[in-house]
């Protein structure tokens, strides 16, 4: 891989000096409990905006906490979100990657697909998978590298590619997802604190997301063709799976690969006839007792694991690569055995994240941070852009969307609306920042999971190597986010269907100055 002289061959250098990636996270584990003694002691506290409840820091070196983590020792790691769903998910994925499947699909997709636009579909995919949220990182960005290394190109530049659709793209998309109601969910309580009239929809977002999706392909294009590849260099390596005894495979199919995807092809048309009749109904069992698709978002993973494996098998029987059940078994163990890395790192992560939140290190930051930019005067366009930095620079501590949210917002919403600027472009401002450093964050609980990607391809690919191939995305995307973002505010443009101003009339507040 070539070396760059630049900054991100320093960042790159540097970062494969630190240690191994569980190595860092003991260290970090040490350092949170150090720093949560002294912080302790020194009376280090803040105000929770909601509740005007006293968040004090804890020391992990308590009696009480001590003992919270011999008895929960078990459970912390057993109940790290990521582990399960990333573990059910390459039990399918990886009998269908090893039966040929996947191998088989994509040199199908790359006859079809131009060279040229492969990028761009990667990327637009990873932005449309992230609807699916965790099996977005466990499947398509693995899928990312098999694509690229097929036709030739640095696969890590197609796992940085798809990386950063799924993950620096998490608030574009073209439809609706989970996200919606979680986020809008806290900001209608923020706001109501000033106008206890105001209501939000979960579509109040909905024309800026779509806004994003094309923002975004398109930079995630142009940094991996224009940059990133160039730096990885050519790639000379083979592809792995059930092609890798290829050094330039083919995009023809044999008769056993067609007669193996035309029956995958056929269980996916049943599948998808399955969900659909599980979700389209209004009383569909994929539906709440609100009609809400709720269950069927969270429902994602485990039909993912099941079309993948049942697609899998049935290529696997069609095309002869699966003679017996002991074949398919067999394939499922093997892919539980290629995530012995990843269960390791998700231990230690899992100990870390558990001890910094019962620090109170992680609230007391995020509420310190929003009340200096309450504080700071600046005037309210500016403001929001400094919303986007503030939430972009505290997510490379506070990984999750939802808690940071939950703690900035009751500040920021309601500081943003006395200066003219409505709930939804805050929260649209606070999705901006929370998206684009997503890619360089250690903290990120599916960065282990991407370097055990990469390292399919080159071993020796470090944490600094990933964060400098990243860094380019992140920028790209932070700026052409914030660009989008400054023409809905310059040019006063709805965010969302009904409802939803970036600028509103602080004086029609019910609730201002009051």
């Amino acid at each position: 891989m070539n070396k760059s002289s630049g900054i991100l061959g320093w960042v790159e250098r540097t970062g494969n000096r630190l240690p191994d990636p569980v190595t860092i996270f003991v260290i970090l584990i040490a350092t949170v409990i150090t720093i949560s003694v002294f912080a302790a002691a020194a009376g280090l506290q803040s105000t929770h905006p909601v509740t005007g409840e006293t968040i004090a820091a804890q020391s992990l070196l308590s009696g009480d906490n001590i003992r919270r983590l011999l008895t929960d020792f078990t459970s912390i790691f057993v109940n790290f979100p990521p582990l399960g769903l990333v573990l059910v998910v390459m039990i399918g994925a990886g009998v269908a990657e090893r039966t040929g499947l996947f191998a088989a699909g994509l040199r199908a997709l790359v006859g079809w697909v131009p060279n040229t636009m492969l990028t761009a579909t990667l990327v637009f995919a990873g932005v449309m998978g992230n609807l699916a949220v965790d099996a977005g990182y466990v499947v398509l960005i693995p899928l990312g590298g098999i694509v690229f290394a097929s036709v030739g190109r640095h696969p890590i530049a197609g796992i940085a590619a798809t990386f950063a659709g799924v993950s620096a793209g998490f608030s574009a998309n073209l439809f609706p997802g989970p996200l919606e109601p979680l986020l809008l969910g806290i900001t209608q309580t923020a706001a109501q604190f000033i106008d206890p009239s105001w209501e939000l929809n979960i579509l109040s977002n909905y024309y800026f997301i779509i806004a994003l999706t094309p923002a975004v392909v398109i930079a995630g294009t142009w940094v991996t063709q224009a940059i990133v590849e160039p730096r990885l260099g050519e790639w000379k390596g083979t592809t792995s799976g059930a092609e890798s005894d290829d050094d330039a495979p083919s995009t023809e199919l044999s008769a056993s690969e067609n007669r193996g995807l035309m029956a995958a092809g056929i269980v996916m048309v049943a599948l998808i006839v399955w969900v659909v009749w599980m979700t389209v109904p209004a009383d569909g069992i994929l539906r709440d007792e609100n009609g809400s698709l709720a269950p069927f978002y969270n429902a994602i993973v485990a039909i993912s694991m099941i079309a993948f494996l049942l697609m899998g098998i049935a290529f696997g029987i069609a095309s002869g690569t699966i003679k017996s059940d002991k074949d398919a078994v067999s394939m499922a163990s093997d892919a539980m055995s290629d995530m012995g890395v990843y269960i390791v790192l998700a231990f230690v992560m899992a100990m870390f994240l558990a001890l910094f939140a019962w620090s109170n290190l992680g609230t007391i930051l995020a509420i310190a941070g929003a009340s200096a930019l309450q504080s700071s005067g600046l005037p309210a366009p500016i403001l929001l852009v400094a919303m986007v930095i503030l939430t972009a620079s505290l997510n490379l501590f506070v990984g999750s969307a939802s808690a940071k949210w939950a703690m900035l917002a009751p500040v920021a919403v309601p500081m943003l609306m006395l200066l003219g600027i409505g709930p939804d472009a805050t929260t649209a401002a606070y999705r901006v920042g929370d998206g684009a450093t997503n890619i360089i964050t250690p903290l990120l609980p599916y960065m282990p999971l991407i370097l055990v990607f990469a390292r399919r391809y080159v071993p020796e690919f470090g944490l600094g190597s990933l964060i400098a191939t990243m860094l380019p995305y992140s920028i790209a995307i932070l700026v052409v986010s914030l660009g989008a973002l400054g023409i809905f505010v310059i040019f006063d443009l709805p965010l969302g269907p009904g409802y939803a101003p970036v600028l509103i009339d602080p004086a029609t507040l019910s609730g201002a100055g009051g």
